[in-house]
């Protein structure tokens, strides 16, 4: 049965908020610590805000994006929702009623630009949002704003540990370290985090995180050493966490797994990980046709009908996000059977087989599906009432060339997200 939806709508993506809660639940019995739910990019398309508050219940303490206009998004959905902000001061307790929220993510300012009223820093400020910093150019405009805003900054220092991405590298970490403690001497710094991004976590003998891991403890003696200490220190995110026990430190972000997905379904499948996939894509078919055998379908002719054939028409496409790589090759179900989209991904449909429309005798087969009917594109196959047949994130990215991240989170904004279920909350 499809979800209910906006009348005018002709597709969904069903948020399966009980499953949400049990991976966190999975996830936070594995790490064995506080745990940060990273809720970047829509949280991974499912929806900010009902992914987030569900986290919470289900014991997060922290919340993450990527940008600051994510964080500071969030920010106001949690305030209209009465959520408490964290209490100030170095030793406040950080609870799922009074969640810490990160962004790594900022905008580059001048320090003239960072100090002005409004400026994405004050803000920032005044939504009481950590902030990530690599360089010493980050930092001074942090500095700046938090002495135009007469309040300090919270800092989560950031180590390039062999990503080479953000993050200090180890010849500028000494010099970041030394400027903090400066500014937290002036009163406008705090120090909370000391954080890195492991670059192969989903790679468990790669010897990779085991380097990192050194690196980082490498970082953690620098910033030490500058008179700095920071109370939280997080390197781990889903592969790391599932996978790499030592790098659980103060705190572990989990990301991919909450949703349900394995950072590598070739390590360890969803399913063998205890986690229940988030996300449903369905949409009603809109139309049921023959074509004789050879003729063509959709843009270029690239695939033909080999025999006479029953076709659905999908009204999701490339603007929905489907990505382009999955012509003639993207699953389907429809009412138990297992297809795939032939021909091209248009801008705002695709074509499905459903099958051919004469038998070996010659004899009429009738259509298996009819218009209203659900085609799910991708989906949990073994939550209760779903279709057996259903694809998974993992089998749309596996015919793609990609990651589930990518299916998941590529999602467009016009197919609506309908959660369902609750999550269980947390007891305290």
């Amino acid at each position: 049965m499809l979800a209910d939806v906006p009348a005018a709508a002709t597709s969904r993506a069903v948020i399966d908020l009980d499953a949400l809660a049990h991976n966190a639940r999975v996830l936070a019995r594995t790490a064995g610590t506080p745990w940060l739910a990273v809720v970047k990019a829509d949280a991974y398309g499912h929806g900010i805000e009902a992914v987030a508050t569900t986290c919470l219940a289900a014991g997060a303490t922290w919340l993450g994006t990527a940008q600051l206009a994510e964080a500071l998004h969030l920010r106001a959905l949690l305030d209209a929702r009465g959520t408490a902000r964290p209490q100030p001061g170095p030793d406040a307790v950080t609870t799922p009623r009074s969640p810490r929220l990160l962004a790594w993510l900022v905008p580059f300012l001048t320090p003239k630009q960072a100090a002005a009223p409004g400026s994405a820093l004050r803000q920032a400020l005044d939504a009481d949002i950590d902030l990530s910093v690599s360089t010493l150019a980050q930092l001074e405009a942090l500095a700046a704003a938090a002495r135009a805003a007469g309040r300090p900054a919270r800092v989560h220092l950031k180590a390039d540990t062999g990503m080479s991405r953000a993050g200090a590298t180890a010849d500028d970490l000494p010099a970041l370290a030394r400027a903090s403690r400066r500014a937290e001497e002036e009163g406008v710094l705090d120090v909370v985090g000391l954080w890195s991004h492991l670059s192969r976590a989903d790679e468990p003998s790669s010897g990779s995180t085991e380097e990192h891991l050194e690196r980082f403890r490498h970082a953690e003696d620098v910033v030490r050493a500058a008179g700095l200490a920071p109370r939280v220190r997080h390197l781990a995110a889903t592969g790391g966490l599932l996978w790499h026990p030592d790098t659980r430190l103060d705190l572990v972000r989990a990301g991919i797994g909450l949703y349900g997905l394995s950072p590598d379904p070739s390590v360890a499948t969803s399913a063998e990980l205890g986690l229940r996939p988030v996300m449903r894509v369905e949409a009603p078919l809109v139309q049921v046709k023959r074509i004789p055998a050879g003729q063509a379908v959709s843009y270029g002719g690239t695939w033909t009908a080999p025999t006479d054939r029953w076709l659905g028409l999908v009204p999701l496409g490339y603007s929905d996000g489907l990505p382009r790589a999955a012509a003639s090759a993207g699953p389907v179900a429809v009412g138990g059977l297992r297809t795939t989209i032939v021909g091209k991904v248009c801008m705002d449909q695709v074509v499905i087989d459903l099958g051919p429309a004469v038998g070996p005798d010659g004899e009429a087969v009738p259509a298996p599906a009819a218009p209203g009917d659900p085609a799910v594109l991708w989906g949990d196959p073994h939550a209760e009432g779903a279709d057996s047949a259903t694809p998974t994130a993992d089998d749309w990215a596996a015919v793609c060339g990609t990651i589930s991240y990518e299916i998941v989170t590529r999602l467009g904004a016009r197919v609506p997200r309908v959660p369902t279920g609750g999550g269980e909350p947390v007891t305290r």
